[in-house]
């Protein structure tokens, strides 16, 4: 009888569980639905000339006025793959010499001990809490003298290396077990080879979640490519899109479509490495 009375129990909570759970599903997918609402309603304006853009449209005048003009305009007059091209390369070098160069300094705080490694990581957390703008004048002289304005390298040169960067590798190197070092020693591994062969392999998760902070920070940069960037040939996808906000009637289809071109990207990348993103931010948490 108390077996029965007991499988009774669990019989009745079935249905109030399942309940619960599809009631927090319907919950977090509003949620989501509210808090890329702004995207949605922005790509289907994107679609509407802008003449009925210029007060909030009708439902029904979006529907008789669906026309593909906007991104036609934007494909025709505005050089939308040389400013994806040049975001694309830019992103590229940052994500190849950050994730390198914060490799080699993670690698060195995390197996080598000298005087002063403690302080020296302290400075670098301490750097990263200064704002980038209190460094542009003095970037932007640096890079003047030294001839780099529109070229690649003076887009990049601010942002080949970062604290944030070494802080994520070094806490994703410290969950390395100090044996396998050790063993490798023995086997006669040198420390480069360690670095390329054993310890990045093992750190990928982080270095996934790396390249895509870096490549959404670096596609979203403005104010560092304006500067640098004079000529259009030159400029980033952030920079070309700007192009489209005129000074007295801004054609808000036009800047809708383009701003749908440039946004697809950062979102998809986003998308795709998720789980990484999660998975190397939340590496190291316990130790070190």
């Amino acid at each position: 009888m108390k077996i029965e009375k007991n499988s009774h129990i669990v019989t009745a909570a079935a249905p109030k569980r399942k309940w619960k759970e599809r009631a927090g599903f319907l919950f977090k997918f509003l949620l989501g639905l509210f808090f890329i609402s702004p995207l949605l309603i922005g790509f289907v304006f994107s679609f509407v000339p802008s003449e009925y853009l210029n007060n909030l449209p009708a439902l029904q005048t979006i529907l008789d006025n669906l026309t593909l003009d906007n991104y036609r305009f934007i494909l025709d007059y505005i050089p939308i793959f040389r400013f994806l091209s040049n975001s694309f390369i830019v992103c590229a070098i940052i994500i190849l010499v950050q994730v390198l160069f914060s490799s080699f300094a993670a690698y060195a705080f995390s197996f080598f001990k000298f005087r002063g490694s403690k302080l020296l990581f302290q400075l670098i957390l301490v750097a990263m809490m200064i704002p980038a703008e209190v460094t542009v004048i003095a970037n932007y002289l640096t890079i003047q003298n030294w001839n780099l304005i529109n070229t690649y390298i003076g887009l990049c040169a601010t942002s080949l290396l970062g604290g944030t960067s070494i802080f994520m590798m070094r806490q994703s190197y410290m969950q390395i077990p100090k044996e396998l070092k050790e063993a490798s020693l023995v086997d006669g591994c040198g420390d480069m080879r360690f670095l390329f062969k054993i310890a990045m392999p093992l750190t990928i998760p982080t270095i996934a979640s790396l390249a895509i902070f870096l490549f959404i920070s670096a596609y979203n940069m403005y104010f560092w490519p304006m500067l640098i960037a004079q000529n259009t040939d030159m400029q980033t996808i952030q920079i070309g899109m700007a192009m489209l906000v005129g000074t007295e009637n801004v054609e808000y289809g036009h800047v809708l479509a383009g701003a749908m071109i440039s946004i697809i990207i950062p979102i998809a990348a986003f998308i795709i490495g998720q789980d990484y993103l999660i998975k190397g931010m939340t590496s190291g948490a316990v130790k070190g």
